[in-house]
């Protein structure tokens, strides 16, 4: 059961934990999240045991503020580039070596605060069924009247309840289940999640979204700068994990892949290959877009937001092919990527 992770992540206070098959864990992990950090851990108290906070460079007192309130923490070499599935690793890591080889963990991301009652109700729902590797429930926003962005965080965030192929930041896990599969890839700057199910679930284990409230996430994005980079690094995500998984037989983020590229860069490139050929009449093409809003704003929900999240959604397709430029560029360059961040 081997975790690939850093070997000189530096541990502060690690006491040795007990193989109870039926204790939750938590592992935490942030980065300059201030008083988010303080309400997420204030949230695990009482219901985790142990709580593991995993510091990314914070120069905001976050690792002091951690230990005060009774959390282990662990502190990422700088040496190294940071992703959150190398700090969630190091953390299980942590785990592992304490000899807690059973029972379950819940990754929390350092932004977000554990719902009341979630604990019970995950631990519950992995505990009746074996074969169930990963639960996760509703992650909703703290502010989604604060801007626009926010409000579409939240939307994301409403996926659908029963078997699913992939979860956010924030799960609770059996702790053998991703022990098996080696975690997470420590150097994957986005999309660490979903991949990870996915080879859980090429594993023989199932993952499942509970029609329960898990957590509340503070998404802080006011600008529209932030939700560019932060779709961006969602284009840079599907083309990592597709081609990571090219050869499987379940396509893996291929489809979401193909429509960004073919949005934003295959019909705006033949649209204008148009114009040069028969003149400006060709760029009554364009009409495609508005007309897609409209089709995907139909498929979708009625409510106020559908028209708003459509035209996003749409947008969105923009940065997502430049992250997905970006990754190819670098492969085939032989450079590594760096962390996309949005706040």
């Amino acid at each position: 059961m081997k975790i690939t992770t850093a070997n000189a992540e530096k541990a502060i206070n690690i006491p040795r934990a007990t193989n109870n098959p039926a204790m939750v864990a938590a592992i935490v992990i942030g980065r300059n999240e201030g008083e988010r950090l303080v309400a997420c851990l204030t949230s695990l108290q009482g219901l985790a045991d142990p709580v593991i906070y995993v510091d990314s460079g914070s120069t905001d007192g976050s690792i002091d503020a951690a230990r005060r309130l009774g959390a282990q923490v662990l502190v990422l070499d700088t040496s190294i580039p940071f992703t959150a599935a190398r700090a969630r690793n190091t953390g299980l890591r942590h785990l592992l070596d304490q000899g807690q080889q059973q029972g379950f963990v819940q990754f929390v991301d350092g932004d977000c605060q554990i719902e009341p009652g979630w604990i019970e109700t995950a631990r519950a729902a992995l505990t009746d069924d074996p074969q169930l590797g990963i639960v996760a429930g509703r992650r909703r926003e703290r502010h989604p009247e604060a801007s626009v962005y926010n409000r579409l965080c939240d939307a994301e965030w409403n996926t659908p309840v029963g078997a699913a192929t992939a979860v956010g930041g924030d799960m609770m896990a059996r702790i053998e289940a991703l022990a098996a599969i080696g975690g997470y890839r420590d150097d994957m700057i986005a999309g660490e999640e979903p991949e990870m199910c996915l080879r859980l679930r090429q594993s023989g284990m199932t993952v499942r979204r509970l029609d329960a409230p898990m957590t509340i996430h503070d998404a802080n994005m006011h600008r529209f700068g932030q939700w560019w980079r932060r779709a961006r690094r969602a284009g840079h995500a599907f083309a990592e994990g597709s081609w990571l998984h090219r050869n499987d037989a379940e396509p893996f983020w291929r489809r979401e892949t193909r429509r960004a590229l073919i949005w934003a860069l295959v019909i705006p490139a033949l649209i204008l290959i148009a114009a040069q050929l028969f003149g400006s009449w060709a760029f009554l093409a364009l009409m495609v877009y508005p007309l897609q809003v409209a089709r995907m704003a139909r498929r979708e929900e009625s409510d106020n937001d559908s028209r708003l999240r459509a035209v996003f959604l749409m947008l969105s397709k923009f940065p997502e092919a430049m992250g997905i430029s970006e990754f190819h560029l670098r492969r085939l360059l032989g450079r590594k990527a760096g962390l996309i961040e949005y706040k």
